[in-house]
């Protein structure tokens, strides 16, 4: 177990970038949506509220369990004590690591009010982009291809 130690290390910083997450934005598209069809519908915005998008705390809490555990198994002497110290720091680990990944991925959003022109209201909440802002009354339109939606000029 004390073996792991320098791995654990090693792995840390790779298993965070793996957690880290995409943008939320209004012009931002992931790889596997370039180039996908999307159907425009317009409208207009009839409200705007303020929203926090959390974080994902998978990531950290894997990050943190390992952690917790190789740290939690130096506790005490013997296998007995080493092994409730690695269980211990595992659990422990975990909950902070979760906690820190989801503060640390939150992101301040906006949950957007739309009156199509076909009559229907929808809401669709994306993280603020500063390079678009919005006003109730303003034409918009919204872009969905069936998993994604966003409203944008």
């Amino acid at each position: 177990m004390k073996a792991l130690l320098p791995l654990l290390v090693s792995v840390i910083p790779l298993l965070l970038g793996a957690c880290a997450q995409s943008s939320m934005t209004s012009d931002t598209y992931s790889r596997d949506a370039a180039q996908r069809t999307q159907s425009v519908s317009p409208g207009r915005i009839t409200t705007i509220r303020n929203v926090k998008i959390e974080g994902d705390a998978r990531g950290g809490a894997l990050v943190g369990g390992l952690a917790g555990g190789v740290l939690g198994s130096y506790i005490g002497s013997g296998s007995a004590a080493n092994a409730l110290g690695a269980v211990g720091g595992s659990m422990a680990g975990a909950a902070v690591g979760s906690n820190v990944q989801q503060s640390a991925g939150s992101r301040a959003g906006l949950e957007i009010s739309v009156r199509l022109d076909v009559g229907e209201t929808i809401a669709v909440t994306q993280e603020v982009n500063p390079r678009e802002t919005f006003q109730v009354g303003e034409r918009v339109r919204v872009l969905s291809d069936g998993a994604t939606t966003r409203v944008t000029h």
